[in-house]
C-alpha cells in the first residue's frame, strides 16, 4: 500500500527508457533505448500524478518506483504499449481516487479493463480471501492481464527485503507475531499467484522470473500459524 509523498521527477527520468514501439504476437524482447510512444509518456504523467503523494511501505521510497518497475519488466518482456501503459497504471484504481471511467477515456477501453482485472476489491476486508478472489479474476481475464499480475509480483517479492528489514529494525530484532503473520499471507499470496500463473503460462519469461525471486526470497517468519490465526485479515492492499 502507499502512504505519503513521491518524486515523480526522478521516476519519470527512470521510465524514460520505455520503448514505444509495437509489440509483436509472441512480445518479442525489445531496444531499451528508443524513444517511449505517446501512450506510455502519458500513462508515465498519469501515474506519477496519481501517487504522487504517496511512499512505499516497504522502505519509504516514492511509490511510483514500483509502477515503473513493472513497467520495465513488462518492456523488457517485449509486451506491447497497451500492456506497458497498464503496467504503470496498474495501481491508480486501488491506491487513487481514479476510476475505471476515467481511466477508459483517457487510454481507451484495453488498458482499462487490463488494469480492473488486476485491480482488488477494497470492500473484502479478509486479505486471504480478497486475494484469493483477485487470483480467479486475473486466471478469467487471462491473457496479458497475468503478465501484468506477474510483474507486479515480481516487483512486491523483491520490496520483501527491505520490508521485513524494517520490521526488525524496528522492533529490535523480534518481529511481533502479527507482522510475522503478514509476511506469511504475503509470501503464501505469491505461492498461490505463480501457482495459478504456471497454469496458464508455464514457460513464460516473466512467470519464470517470478518462480526464481520466490524461491530466493526471505520469509520474514519464525512461526508457523495454523487455526483460526490463519483467518485473520492483513492491513494492506496492493500486495
Amino acid at each position: 500500500m502507499a502512504s505519503r509523498k513521491a518524486e515523480p521527477t526522478d521516476a519519470q527520468t527512470r521510465i524514460s527508457t520505455l520503448t514505444g514501439q509495437p509489440g509483436s504476437a509472441t512480445h518479442a524482447p525489445r531496444s531499451a533505448t528508443s524513444k517511449p510512444s505517446p501512450l506510455i509518456r502519458s500513462a508515465m504523467k498519469f501515474a506519477a500524478r496519481c501517487h504522487a503523494s504517496q511512499r512505499r511501505d516497504s522502505d519509504q521510497a516514492p511509490f511510483i518506483e514500483h509502477p515503473v518497475e513493472v513497467g520495465r519488466l513488462l518492456r523488457d518482456a517485449g509486451c506491447p504499449d497497451v500492456v506497458i501503459a497498464a503496467g504503470l497504471l496498474h495501481d491508480v484504481l486501488e491506491n487513487s481516487h481514479t476510476s475505471v471511467a476515467e481511466l477508459t477515456a483517457c487510454f481507451g477501453a484495453e488498458v482499462a479493463n487490463l488494469v480492473q482485472a488486476v485491480s482488488d476489491d477494497a470492500s473484502i476486508s479478509s486479505y486471504r480471501q480478497r486475494k484469493q478472489l483477485l487470483r480467479e479474476q486475473v486466471r478469467n481475464a487471462g491473457g496479458d492481464a497475468t503478465l501484468i499480475f506477474a510483474a507486479d509480483k515480481i516487483s512486491k517479492i523483491r520490496e520483501l527485503p527491505d520490508r521485513i528489514a524494517r520490521d526488525r529494525a524496528r522492533y529490535g530484532g523480534a518481529v511481533p507475531a502479527h507482522l510475522q503473520h503478514d509476511h506469511q499471507l504475503r509470501i503464501e499470496h505469491y505461492k498461490e499467484s505463480l501457482r495459478m500463473l504456471r497454469a496458464i503460462a508455464p514457460r513464460h519469461p516473466l512467470i519464470n522470473r517470478l518462480a526464481n525471486e520466490l524461491r530466493n526470497c526471505p520469509t520474514g517468519t519464525t512461526t508457523r500459524f495454523a487455526g483460526t490465526s490463519r483467518n485473520r485479515p492483513a492491513h494492506r492492499r496492493g500486495a
